[in-house]
């Protein structure tokens, strides 16, 4: 990923001091070279290549990389926390800068962008976002009397004055979901926090297979829900009551009044289904738009919602057959934060 998305950040045409820091976390496949190549290039931005220390106990791997990303920058007004996977456009850091300044920002998170390439990223992709705005809806966490927290990580761009006053990240080193907990910190110690959508900024990993977007919830959703087999089952049967509940209404009405010729309950029975659905996915539409997609695929949210809910409900299974948090071939032990 680094050949296609450090670039865009070592080309980045920024005003002030800006400097990259790419910490290298125990990588096997030459990270640390590939990065000094691409920053030794003809006009690109100052770039600092650091090894992270072994992870101490009771740390994530990925908060402590990125506490050690933070003293390599150490004396910066701001830090923009991102991945190696994300992708920036011409002025972004100048306009993610501003809008902190401007609007007083001690955090100005942006949702990425996600590819949208495949079969799989295409039918579930835009709803992964979908459903993170419902968990977290963005004006809540920009609203300062809210108790809504939340972040994106592949873009953070945090005032480093508000992270220290919060108590550092080591407030939040044993966080699996380190966008959400950082956003929680920042929030909480009073800061003012902005979360929105974007196509300045974009994720370039590839999700080419249903299981490759498959592991990608299931590693996570369990620790979202507090590793709580009540919260997952409200979870399944929440997604089951609003978005599955309404086209079998529809298809049950529509086949009563079918078979019965016409009964007054049958009708109101299709009749509010149809509009559950309709309402769903005129909320959905504007997702798909975003990701240039046809809004037409909108009535198939009830489909995605059921994926999901299979995902949701096999998070907890893995969890509890010792397969929590798994990923690219690692498992991540249980945090209680």
């Amino acid at each position: 990923m680094l050949p296609e998305c450090l670039p865009s950040l070592l080309g980045q045409d920024y005003s002030g001091v800006f400097s990259v820091v790419v910490v290298d976390d125990d990588s096997t496949d030459d990270t640390a070279k590939v990065a000094a190549a691409l920053g030794s290039q003809p006009g690109a931005r100052d770039i600092v290549v650091t090894s992270a220390r072994p992870t101490p106990a009771g740390w994530a791997g990925k908060v402590w990389a990125m506490s050690e990303g933070v003293q390599a920058a150490a004396g910066a007004d701001y830090l923009l926390f991102t991945d190696a996977d994300i992708a920036y456009a011409a002025g972004t850091v100048t306009r993610l800068a501003r809008a902190a300044a401007d609007g007083q920002y001690d955090m100005v998170s942006q949702m990425a962008l996600l590819r949208t390439s495949t079969t799989a990223e295409k039918f579930l992709i835009p709803a992964f976002v979908y459903f993170f705005a419902q968990l977290y809806p963005f004006p809540r966490v920009s609203r300062r009397r809210s108790r809504t927290a939340a972040a994106a990580g592949g873009c953070m761009l945090v005032r480093a004055g508000a992270l220290a006053a919060a108590g550092g990240l080591a407030q939040i080193r044993s966080a699996r979901i380190d966008d959400v907990a950082l956003g929680k910190l920042i929030k909480r110690a009073g800061g003012r926090c902005w979360l929105g959508l974007t196509t300045d900024v974009a994720s370039r990993r590839p999700y080419d297979r249903l299981a490759d977007i498959w592991n990608m919830v299931a590693r996570s959703a369990y620790t979202q829900l507090r590793y709580s087999l009540a919260g997952t089952a409200g979870c399944v049967l929440g997604l089951v009551w609003l978005y599955l509940l309404p086209p079998v209404a529809t298809v049950a009405g529509i086949a009563l009044v079918a078979a019965w010729a016409s009964t007054t309950t049958a009708a109101w029975l299709a009749a509010a289904g149809a509009a559950g659905w309709l309402a769903m996915s005129v909320t959905y539409a504007p997702m798909l738009r975003l990701y240039r997609l046809s809004v037409l695929r909108a009535p198939g949210l009830p489909a995605i919602a059921a994926v999901y809910a299979a995902m949701t409900a096999d998070s907890a299974r893995r969890h509890h057959h010792g397969r929590g948090g798994e990923w690219k071939g690692r498992v991540i032990a249980r945090a209680d934060n």
